[in-house]
């Protein structure tokens, strides 16, 4: 398997319940680099870097979410990967 990289748009409830903590969790047990931040219209976008199983492990936990989301729809779009890119990180705005 190799690396990939993915961009994702997460629809629903998903600002305000611990969305991009989870995000941020579940990838840093995967060990993949990143980021995820809320945008302005109540989603919440991010990438995600890493091998290639691990990064569709982590779309699956994102469609579920934490405990009081609602996921009501999941987009998923390949990405060039970045090249230096250590650790996964929440980003604000």
């Amino acid at each position: 398997m190799g690396t990939k990289r993915v961009y994702f748009l997460a629809h629903g409830r998903v600002q305000g319940v611990f969305y991009r903590k989870f995000a941020a969790n579940r990838a840093q047990e995967l060990n993949l680099t990143g980021w995820v931040r809320n945008r302005s219209d109540e989603k919440v976008e991010g990438e995600a870097q890493g091998d290639e199983t691990s990064v569709a492990q982590l779309m699956k936990d994102l469609k579920k979410g934490p405990t009081h989301a609602l996921v009501s729809k999941l987009d998923v779009e390949a990405r060039e990967l970045v090249d230096g890119e250590s650790g996964f990180e929440v980003r604000r705005g």
